[in-house]
């Protein structure tokens, strides 16, 4: 084990020498340095200690950013959420780098680049997907770039796939909570005798859908309800750790994904009448549904959107009761969307639906000393943008091997534009999005047995519905370059190891 603590305090000093070494455009002020490196069990990280404001970062799983709000939606109820935007900076067109969960998850946590996405195969995972994979030994991820700065770290989260055997997410964090049982996480067994049929259109199970009735079977009220345990538990971490300053709470939800099981209020806001079976787990299609059902799908789906910001508020209660507001930056996001009968499609696919419905995720940020309040930022920004701009907020250098960039000139107006094109990749296939243009491309039909090039022109069908690849040849190629070359720039910047050579 002593090579592998050798290789570690190097990397973390090689980073924060090179971050302290990024900065030397003005010296650093008293207050940003310790007298001696921070210590963390055998870490050794940054000397900065920065301004000492907290941070609260929430992700919610699968939520589109036109189903708030403040995005631009007039039916569906965000109360609490435009609540928070209306004293947050809004930036309307953030995308992911890599998706779906874990691969999002690494880029928000790092920072970095994901794209070309690398299968390795997984243990103990039936998911068994390109960039379906633990964090590299070699990232440096916020939690731990903080905790060497003296915060105080906590995570919260129910998302199944990060509490997986194998996986590290909860690496950095001083302290975490799982909330069990959401999705197909085995934590609970019993009577399998569990009634399908009020949802599914046959006997089929659609998903994991009897695993997840045996892991709910003892709900008797909303406060049993997954995002509801998530935000408790956080509302208690902040109250826990209000003297623990400077803090960084990440909270992470898989609600509103599937299965959109919301308490009955919350759909009947969005249709009145609720009739079996009720699909909380949607056929990828709507091919077998009627329009009662599909009505009924975007009914549930809209309800899990309003219980999560029921519940959300209940955080964001809790930081402005303890008086937090006045110290702490806030931010949310979503890893990605899901189609909801656009195009016959529902649910986000295996890669191939990466059009703005999936793509395009909300993302604000509350800082309590700046005066760009309810400001819209309109320019392309990507989770790999998040974690530059969360520390540059805090006045910490990110690590050396952060990818992305600080949006903050975004807001200040020092920038008009981080860049022109986006690139995202979902299993073997990657999208290309400029102002004007939106292409989806396969790019390993042997993997998934079907080709598949689409492009839709953004201009005159902003949702995206009807492919004009075969009339635009030549936007296709140069879309197609700019995806190689994207592509070609990250085959040495995304691969890594997991801290098992050598070990014995």
């Amino acid at each position: 084990m002593a090579d592998r603590t050798l290789r570690r305090r190097d990397l973390l000093l090689a980073g924060a020498a090179a971050a302290c070494a990024g900065c030397t455009s003005a010296p650093p002020r008293k207050s940003e340095l310790a007298p001696t490196p921070v210590r963390v069990g055998d870490q050794i990280g940054p000397v900065q200690k920065g301004n000492g404001l907290n941070l609260v970062l929430i992700v919610s799983d699968t939520f589109r950013a036109d189903y708030l709000g403040c995005y631009g939606n007039s039916w569906i109820r965000t109360p609490n959420l435009d609540r928070l935007a209306g004293r947050s900076v809004e930036f309307t067109a953030c995308y992911p780098e890599s998706l779906p969960t874990l691969p999002a998850r690494r880029v928000i946590l790092t920072g970095r680049r994901a794209a070309p996405l690398r299968f390795y195969p997984q243990q103990s995972d039936p998911i068994q997907a390109p960039g379906w994979h633990p964090l590299f030994y070699e990232d440096i991820t916020l939690p731990e770039w903080l905790l060497a700065a003296g915060y105080t770290t906590g995570y919260v989260t129910d998302v199944p796939h990060v509490q997986k055997p194998g996986k590290n997410f909860h690496r950095g964090f001083s302290a975490f909570r799982f909330i069990r049982g959401n999705e197909a996480d085995r934590y609970m067994s019993g009577p399998r005798n569990v009634p399908l049929a009020r949802y599914s259109l046959s006997r089929a199970e659609p998903g994991n859908l009897r695993q997840y009735l045996m892991n709910r079977r003892h709900w008797k009220k909303e406060t049993d309800t997954f995002v509801a345990q998530v935000m408790r538990e956080s509302a208690q971490w902040l109250l826990d750790n209000q003297a623990n300053q400077p803090f960084f709470l990440y909270v992470d939800c898989f609600d509103p994904h599937e299965p959109w099981d919301p308490p009955d209020r919350y759909a009947r806001l969005y249709h009145k009448t609720l009739k079996e079976p009720r699909l909380i787990i949607p056929p990828g299609t709507t091919e077998r549904l009627s329009k009662e059902q599909l009505l009924q799908v975007k009914a549930l789906y809209a309800g899990e959107v309003s219980l999560v910001d029921t519940h959300v508020g209940r955080v964001l209660d809790q930081i402005e009761k303890l008086g937090l507001h006045k110290s702490t930056i806030v931010a949310f996001t979503s890893d990605h969307g899901t189609m909801l009968g656009e195009q016959g499609q529902i649910r986000k696919g295996n890669g191939e639906r990466t059009r703005g419905q999936v793509a395009r995720v909300p993302l604000l940020i509350y800082h309590p000393k700046t005066a760009y309040a309810g400001k819209k930022v309109t320019a392309f920004v990507q989770h790999t943008d998040l974690m530059p701009s969360l520390l540059h907020l805090l006045e910490i250098a990110p690590p050396a091997r952060v990818t992305g960039e600080n949006a903050w000139p975004l807001v200040t107006g020092a920038k008009a534009a981080l860049r022109d094109t986006v690139v995202m990749q979902y299993g073997y296939y990657v999208a290309v999005r400029t102002a004007e243009w939106s292409y989806l491309l396969c790019i390993n039909p042997k993997k998934t047995g079907r080709e598949l090039e689409e492009l839709y022109d953004l201009r005159r069908d902003p949702q995206e519905l009807t492919n004009v690849a075969a009339q635009h040849h030549a936007v296709v190629r140069d879309l197609k370059a700019r995806l190689r070359r994207y592509l070609d720039a990250g085959e040495d910047l995304t691969n890594g190891s997991f801290g098992l050579a050598g070990e014995g």
